[in-house]
């Protein structure tokens, strides 16, 4: 399981990890101490669960909460809040739950519940069968929607607040984020080498170093363009290649 805690207080942060682990002891926790790092993370990983903390420095949690969604559909979110007047606003905005600040054991331990007995477990659990079934890509572009062999598709990457699709034959640009087509296609040899960059694993035509220790690559048929490979991302890349 993948959690994210955002909140912009250090020692809350710390204690909320602390007793997360304790209770979740395999969980892989990404933190965050502002709206920007929370949007940041959500770009860049698939989570679970979010433990956003209502004010923040720079973006107020209220606001983060249609943006994470749009992101990251399936994502519970959880409000982090001092102050138990906001515990109406988190239900209005539909979020999952809230905790409140000192955090307390048995609530925490309720939250986690909740959150991971949604409905919808089940049917992400049989989500990587069905997507693996299909074999070709609605896109929307231009005023019409064009369907691509997924197997013709080389690369993905963000533009502007949307995504250009790169193909065999065909550029397009897309509204849609990029983190959607990471999750419709990671379970057909897609991978996420970077916040910018979806790409076929079956494309990549080269791996080299760039930079301070740093790796890049170039794609089948794009080899103009120099694409970077995020640092954390490198491993699994080579495990994914079999190099």
């Amino acid at each position: 399981m993948r959690i994210a805690v955002i909140d912009d207080e250090r020692p809350a942060r710390s204690e909320l990890r602390h007793q997360l682990l304790e209770l979740l002891p395999d969980a892989v926790i990404e933190e965050g101490d502002c709206g920007a790092k929370a949007l940041e993370i959500a770009g860049e990983e698939k989570y679970d669960i979010c433990f956003l903390d209502i004010n923040l420095g720079d973006i107020n949690g209220t606001v983060l909460v249609n943006a994470l969604r749009t992101m990251q559909p399936e994502m519970k979110i959880v409000f982090v809040t001092a102050y138990s007047e906001y515990a109406v606003q988190a239900f209005e905005l539909g979020v999952e739950d809230y905790i409140m600040k000192p955090f307390d054991r048995k609530r925490l331990e309720k939250v986690l519940r909740r959150c991971m007995a949604q409905p919808d477990a089940a049917a992400r659990t049989e989500a990587p069968s069905d997507r693996a079934a299909v074999k070709r890509l609605a896109i929307s572009s231009n005023g019409k929607t064009v369907f691509e062999d997924i197997k013709d598709i080389v690369y993905i990457e963000t533009y502007n607040r949307g995504c250009l699709i790169h193909t065999v034959g065909n550029e397009y640009r897309e509204n849609k984020p990029i983190g959607e087509y990471e999750k419709k296609l990671e379970d057909m040899g897609f991978f996420r080498i970077h916040k910018s960059y979806l790409i076929n694993l079956d494309k990549v035509k080269e791996v080299f170093p760039w930079g301070n220790n740093s790796f890049s690559l170039k794609m089948k048929g794009y080899e103009e363009n120099i694409l970077p490979i995020g640092r954390d991302k490198t491993k699994i890349l080579r495990q994914k290649l079999g190099y």
